[in-house]
């Protein structure tokens, strides 16, 4: 079963499946499939052609995939051309909601420290 380009996988649930896609959650994929009818804990295989196109049917009118990055981008650049603060912070790949840089980001900032050990060097007993 396809998706906007999604496979969605076999083996898993259908409410864990359409997780898969880009913008779609746990609580949206539970609403998608109360809107179509379709139980839960069916499987990706178990899915008639009939109950897909119903699924498609739902999440029409739903953002995801490639026109829900589009938007997040965009959002993103407004933020740069107005010269926010929280576009300036993302501009330099910061935290952009006020998390504090001192001791966390630091992967993000390129400032990865190496935890060193006492310094002692560990002596075999006979």
């Amino acid at each position: 079963m396809r998706i906007s380009g999604i496979t969605i996988p076999d083996d898993k649930r259908i409410e864990i499946g359409l997780t898969a896609v880009h913008g779609v959650g746990r609580s949206l994929a539970h609403k998608i499939l109360d809107d179509a009818g379709i139980d839960y804990g069916k499987k990706g295989k178990e899915i008639t052609a009939k109950e897909e196109n119903k699924i498609r049917e739902v999440m029409g009118p739903v953002k995801i995939e490639g026109d829900l990055k589009r938007e997040k981008a965009g959002n993103i650049k407004r933020l740069k051309d107005v010269q926010s603060y929280r576009g300036a912070r993302h501009s330099r790949g910061l935290p952009a909601r006020g998390q504090r840089t001192k001791s966390n980001s630091r992967t993000v900032r390129g400032n990865v420290v190496k935890t060193v050990g006492s310094g002692r060097v560990k002596v075999d007993k006979k």
